[in-house]
């Protein structure tokens, strides 16, 4: 029913295929923009650390800024072609003249300016569609595994084409394709400022007020339990290549295979998150995904020798599909009439689980090894699942 609702409404359509082509440009880039950095283009490790230290704080300065400005003029349309030509002319530097000025310039401010267009989107998805609670959840759903399918058919694609040989800065070429096409998309399909089928009334506060509204406490202490429970999805991704390369029955392909797995699962639960969502309260079902992705990251150190190290993968399919797509709507309710704003959000909220991930990676290693760093990843994601409970059973 909810994918039906998707395929008739233009709008919600448009954003499933942007989400698509986002899916396909990160999977193009951002797996080997370290490989990129460091082995091709000669940046030294610290300057290329740098270089992601710049592309996180563009990201969120950017989202932020776009979000709030969405919200304040209902000018959503520029904004967002604007944002997704900074994607597009990233990629084509580093395709025309890779060098250090380009990579700086693509992987430090445009692709992380283009980036904000994620929570643009789902701030459109807000206004298009006035569904609420579950209903809502599982449009949000529905449309964010657009993402998640493009990401996994894309890192298969880059398997196979770099086994027979292809260059990795052909990279590039798909991103630069996936790009051209979402200024297309938006330009062709986005809706008209002033002339949608829906009310976009400004929100009328200034930048400021803004600010000061985003940095209650009620809204910082929601932004730190979901950072603290996503943290645990970004230590994955670091932990996942070294406890498989520290093992000797595993290689470079197993962690090709275990990143798509859970990709894939990610995608047929996202479709079945209708289903569930509205039969316990979005919290309580942000803490059980939680509480089942933890034990995919607490067990990986330990079972990555073992065959039963691939059932994890389902673990971290099913908990993935609430961290990723829960707090979205979540947001959307704190900042009801400011969807720009809830968009942001997302930005900010990566920010948070960047730093609480990197953390516990830089103790866990120090204190112990990757059993250690896991456990204490997981143990942070669980607090911020369980301290978000309480929270809102106060509210």
């Amino acid at each position: 029913m909810t994918s039906l609702t998707i395929l008739r409404d233009p709008t919600l359509r448009l954003i499933a295929v942007a989400l698509l082509l986002m899916g396909a440009l990160n999977a193009s880039v951002y797996p080997y923009q370290s490989l990129i950095g460091v082995e091709r283009i000669g940046l030294s490790k610290p300057h290329f650390a740098l270089v992601l230290v710049m592309a996180s704080i563009v990201a969120v300065t950017a989202s932020v800024l776009l979000g709030v400005l969405g919200d304040q003029r209902s000018g959503r349309r520029r904004i967002a072609l604007a944002t997704a030509a900074c994607g597009a002319l990233g990629v084509g530097l580093m395709l025309v003249s890779p060098g250090v000025p380009a990579l700086i310039l693509c992987h430090g401010l445009l692709l992380p300016v283009a980036s904000s267009l994620y929570g643009q989107l789902f701030a459109l998805a807000r206004l298009a569609r006035s569904e609420d609670g579950a209903a809502r959840d599982a449009i949000t759903g529905t449309v964010r595994s657009a993402m998640s399918v493009s990401f996994l058919f894309m890192l298969v694609f880059w398997k196979l084409a770099f086994g027979a040989g292809l260059d990795v800065m052909a990279v590039y070429v798909s991103a630069l394709a996936a790009a051209t096409a979402m200024v297309a998309l938006l330009a062709m399909f986005w809706p008209k400022d002033g002339m949608t089928r829906w009310e976009d009334q400004p929100s009328g506060l200034n930048l400021r007020g803004a600010m000061a509204e985003m940095a209650r406490p009620a809204i910082l202490a929601r932004v730190l339990c979901l950072g603290a429970v996503a943290s645990a999805g970004n230590l994955y991704m670091v932990l996942t290549g070294l406890i498989f390369e520290a093992n000797p029955l595993r290689d470079q392909g197993d962690v090709a295979l275990y990143v798509g797995l859970v990709a894939g699962w990610e995608v047929p639960f996202m479709l079945l998150l209708p289903r569930i969502a509205g039969r316990l309260p979005r919290q309580v079902l942000l803490g059980l995904g939680a509480a089942l992705y933890c034990i995919h990251l607490a067990l990986l150190p330990h079972l990555a020798g073992h065959a039963s190290v691939w059932v994890l993968t389902l673990f971290a399919g099913l908990g993935g599909t609430a961290i990723i797509t829960l707090p979205i709507a979540h947001y959307q309710d704190l900042f009801a009439g400011r969807p720009g704003t809830a968009g942001a959000m997302l930005a900010v909220q990566k920010l948070v689980a960047d730093s609480m991930a990197a953390g516990a990676f830089a103790l866990g290693t120090t204190l112990g090894g990757y059993a250690l760093t896991a456990a204490l990843g997981a143990a942070v994601s669980l607090i911020g699942a369980t301290a978000l409970i309480l929270i809102d059973r106060r509210r």
